[in-house]
């Protein structure tokens, strides 16, 4: 098993959740974060003054996936965001030891 923590723009958030759903993950965790990369922000002019805004608002996705699926979730959620612009976000996989369903003690990809 792997998790993917996907950041993404907020736009895209509402397409990355409907191709998961089309690929079969049934259920993610997701979270509205701030961040930057390479693009370090940008400059806003507010009230005449130019400010520098270094923290962009992003979501953060965690799903938990079989390994077999791990390149064909990769594959569809890098062509469903992928704009060519800086900033269209990152996927960091992790693998996962087991995992275990509280309600039925469920192990392992069974508790997926």
């Amino acid at each position: 098993m792997k998790k993917l923590e996907i950041i993404i723009r907020p736009g895209a958030f509402e397409k990355v959740k409907n191709v998961l759903t089309e690929l079969g993950v049934h259920g993610l965790n997701y979270r509205e974060i701030r961040g930057f990369g390479r693009q370090r922000g940008h400059k806003e002019v507010y009230r005449g003054t130019i400010v520098q805004v270094d923290c962009l608002p992003k979501v953060k996705i965690e799903i938990v996936v079989h390994d077999e699926a791990v390149e064909k979730v990769l594959d569809t959620i890098a062509i469903t965001v992928r704009t060519g612009q800086i900033g269209d976000g990152k996927i960091f996989i992790t693998d996962i030891q087991d995992a275990v369903r509280i309600r039925t003690g469920d192990r392992g990809n069974a508790a997926l």
